[in-house]
C-alpha cells in the first residue's frame, strides 16, 4: 500500500547550523479488528501485513489455532462517512462451527495495551485458553554463541528501520539459527502478531521448534503471545517484566533478556540453553 513510511518536514540543528529538509518517518495508523462483523479491538500499527496481524492477534486471544478455523479476512469498505475504504478496518470471519471464547470489551482493552492483562487473572487467562502447551520433545537446545549472534542478524534484516530508525522488530529463528521470518512495526506486539498470523495462515502452528527474538523489552504480553503460539524460547535485547518471568516459569517458556553481545540473562527455562558449555569457556 506504500504506507509503511511517510515524509514530513524537519528542522535540523547540527553544531549550531540550522537547515530544513524532509525526513522519512515510520507510519502509524489505527487498525480496527472485527470478528464476524463485530468490533473487537483497535491497535496502533504500521500498515502492512494487516491480515497476518489480525490473525496473530486472534491466536493470542485463543480464538484461532489453525488455518482451517479461519474462513476469510477482508478490508471493510465504507469505513468513513463518505463510504471510502481507508484500509484501516479488517473483518475476520471464522469457519462454521468454530466456538468463540468469551472476549469481553474490558478484557480486550487490556490486551491491546502495551502491558497486556495484569496480575493473577492474566496467568489464569493464558492457562485456560492456551491451545499449544509448550511441548518440544526433545527440548530445543540453543548454544549461547548462537543466541548471542541473533540480535545482529535481526538488526541487519530491518529494512524499514534503516530508513526511519523508529520501528520495533520480531524475528523467528529455527533452533539451528536459520532466520525463518521477520516483521517490523511501530509496536513490538504487532510485529509478533504479524509473525504468528503468517504462520497460522501457512499452517505452521504450533511453532514448537523456534526461537522468537524481539527488539526492546519482553513484556507479559509478548510472553503470552509466545506461549499461545507454542514457541518454546523468547529472547529480548532488553529487560523482561516480572509478570513475563512468572508466566514463563509457569508455562515452561525459556525467557532470555538483556541479550547484548556475548552477555545475556536467563530468567526461566534454562534447560534449553547450553549453560555448561558457556561456563567451561569462561
Amino acid at each position: 500500500m506504500g504506507r509503511v513510511t511517510a515524509r514530513r518536514k524537519v528542522i535540523r540543528i547540527r553544531d549550531g547550523h540550522v537547515s530544513e529538509r524532509p525526513d522519512t518517518l515510520v507510519a502509524e495508523e489505527p487498525l480496527e479488528i472485527r470478528l464476524n462483523g463485530k468490533p473487537l479491538a483497535i491497535t496502533m500499527r504500521t500498515p502492512g501485513d494487516d491480515f497476518a496481524l489480525a490473525a496473530g492477534f486472534l491466536v493470542s486471544e485463543g480464538v484461532l489455532g489453525s488455518a482451517e478455523e479461519l474462513q476469510s479476512i477482508v478490508y471493510c469498505a465504507g469505513a468513513t462517512e463518505d463510504g471510502s475504504n481507508t484500509y484501516n478496518v479488517v473483518d475476520v470471519r471464522t469457519a462454521p462451527g468454530v466456538v468463540l471464547p468469551d472476549i469481553t470489551l474490558e478484557r480486550n482493552v487490556y490486551t491491546t495495551s502495551s502491558c497486556g492483562l495484569c496480575g493473577k487473572a492474566s496467568l489464569d487467562a493464558v492457562r485456560t485458553t492456551a491451545r499449544f502447551p509448550i511441548s518440544d520433545t526433545p527440548p530445543v537446545r540453543i548454544d549461547v554463541e548462537l543466541l548471542a549472534s541473533l540480535p545482529d542478524r535481526l538488526r541487519a534484516s530491518q529494512r524499514v528501520f534503516d530508513k526511519t530508525g523508529g520501528l520495533h522488530a520480531a524475528a523467528l529463528f529455527s533452533e539451528e539459527g536459520e532466520l525463518l521470518d521477520l516483521r517490523e512495526d511501530v509496536g513490538r506486539h504487532n510485529a509478533v502478531d504479524k509473525l504468528v498470523g503468517r504462520a497460522l495462515r501457512e499452517g505452521r502452528l504450533p511453532l514448537s521448534r523456534t526461537v522468537l527474538l524481539v527488539s526492546g523489552r519482553a513484556s507479559f504480553e509478548l510472553a503470552q503471545k509466545a506461549v499461545m503460539a507454542g514457541i518454546p524460547v523468547l529472547a529480548a535485547v532488553s529487560a523482561p517484566s516480572s509478570l513475563a518471568v512468572d508466566l514463563a516459569a509457569e508455562t515452561g517458556l525459556t525467557l532470555v533478556g538483556f541479550l547484548r553481545g556475548s552477555s545475556m540473562n536467563v530468567y526461566a527455562g534454562e534447560h534449553r540453553v547450553a549453560l555448561r558449555a558457556a561456563a567451561s569457556q569462561g
